[in-house]
C-alpha cells in the first residue's frame, strides 16, 4: 500500500468513531485540552487521551505546549486533503449527471420520452 493510501485509511478509520467526530467538532471551534474535550462525555480522560492519539497518527489533530497546559489543535490541513480527495470523486459524478440531465433534456425538447428508447 502506498504511503498516501495509508494516510488516507488512518484518517478515515479515526474518524469512523462517533466520539472521534466529536472531538473534531469541538477543535473546530478552537484548541482545547483533554479535560475539556472529555467533559461531554461519559469515559475516562484516559479514553479521551487515546482518541487524541488515534487523531494524532491519522494527522487530523496536533499538540502543543502552553505552560502548564497541553492543549490539542484541529488539522485544518489534513481535513482540506481529504475533502480534495473527496471532491475529485464527487465532481466526476457531478459531471456525469449533468450529461445525464442534458440527454433526458434534449430527449424530451425532441418529443422523446426515455421510454421510447430500446
Amino acid at each position: 500500500m502506498d504511503v498516501d493510501a495509508d494516510r488516507l485509511d488512518r484518517a478515515f478509520m479515526a474518524l469512523a468513531d462517533p466520539a472521534r467526530r466529536s472531538i473534531i467538532a469541538h477543535l473546530s471551534r478552537g484548541p482545547a485540552t483533554v479535560n475539556e474535550l472529555a467533559a461531554p462525555f461519559n469515559i475516562t480522560k484516559q479514553a479521551i487521551s487515546r482518541h487524541i492519539q488515534v487523531l494524532e497518527q491519522a494527522e487530523l489533530v496536533t499538540r502543543s505546549r502552553d505552560a502548564q497546559r497541553r492543549p490539542v489543535h484541529l488539522n485544518p490541513a489534513r481535513l482540506e486533503s481529504l475533502t480534495a480527495w473527496i471532491d475529485q470523486y464527487r465532481l466526476t459524478r457531478e459531471s456525469q449527471f449533468r450529461a445525464l440531465d442534458d440527454l433526458l433534456g434534449s430527449q424530451a425538447r425532441d418529443g422523446h420520452s426515455p421510454k421510447d428508447q430500446p
